[in-house]
């Protein structure tokens, strides 16, 4: 699963709490910066720039530590783009998700003959849910956090959102939790301790069915075209095939029938050659064997 949708719902619903929590700067004014920077496909599970007064925090999510160009020097690259660009303090953080033990999670340098570059990383299975469950915005984040245990951490994440007042607020604060709790936690112990009901109130969660739907729909239209293509070459094909063989069997016609389109092709262009019924036969044995 893709979890930008989720990521880039917290951080754009809570870009103030995010500021407080790496910066350490209480404020309401935040300007979320378009990500105009990527002059390639984003390698992150979220990359978000945000600037307060004379800083910008350029924060990024991560399930995998393996990217490609190297973390540490997208990291590095990023940096020389945002300072060139805006000439201001830069805050880099990095903060990986999902539990691992390579050693690229522990990695918060660039280095290269004369060149060092520094940059944070939080390792969120690392950091004790405790300081987390208190926000609500944090909430996703502190059900990966580390606790007594992890029913412990279920319960208190959802103990925490029930006392969110605003129905909007809770609905999508407990939809985030609940899909970014499955890098964790088993689904039933997910049930267990929040509401599904209320998960699909939200618009997060509804936005990412919808896409999902949608990319269904386009996957199952490009499949049936697909099909109806191969249908009608198939159908082409066995009527050429019946006009010269009318002795062609029913189980020869299944074998076409299996065929793919470019076999079909193949057999459009070989079968002029064929002398006899069982010159076809041999052809579609040397195929399906």
């Amino acid at each position: 699963m893709s979890y930008d949708s989720i990521l880039k719902f917290v951080v754009e619903t809570y870009p103030h709490t995010f500021v407080k929590w790496l910066l350490n700067v209480e404020t309401e004014n935040v300007t979320l910066l378009q990500a105009e920077l990527n002059v390639e496909p984003i390698r992150a599970d979220g990359l978000f720039f945000m600037q307060v007064a004379e800083t910008i925090l350029h924060l990024e999510f991560q399930t995998l530590p393996k990217s490609t160009p190297p973390l540490p020097l997208r990291m590095l690259d990023y940096w020389v783009r945002l300072y060139r660009q805006y000439n201001c303090l830069i805050e880099q953080v990095v903060i990986f998700l999902k539990p691992t033990t390579t050693e690229a999670v522990f990695i918060d340098y660039f280095r290269e003959q004369n060149t060092t570059h520094l940059y944070r990383i939080i390792r969120i299975w690392e950091l004790e849910s405790e300081s987390l469950i208190k926000i609500p915005g944090l909430l996703p984040l502190a059900v990966l956090a580390k606790g007594e245990s992890s029913e412990r951490i279920l319960q208190q994440v959802a103990e925490a959102i029930n006392i969110i007042e605003d129905r909007r607020e809770k609905s999508n604060v407990s939809a985030c939790v609940q899909l970014l709790a499955g890098l964790k936690f088993d689904q039933n112990l997910i049930n267990l301790y929040l509401s599904e009901e209320l998960m699909q109130e939200s618009v997060i969660y509804n936005s990412i069915l919808e896409k999902g739907l949608q990319k269904g729909f386009q996957q199952g239209m490009q499949q049936g075209v697909q099909q109806g293509i191969q249908q009608g070459e198939v159908n082409l094909l066995l009527r050429q095939l019946k006009r010269r063989f009318p002795d062609l069997t029913e189980a020869v016609e299944e074998r076409i029938k299996q065929l793919s389109i470019e076999q079909i092709e193949a057999l459009s262009d070989a079968f002029f050659e064929f002398q006899e019924t069982a010159d076809l036969v041999q052809w579609l044995d040397r195929v399906f064997s």
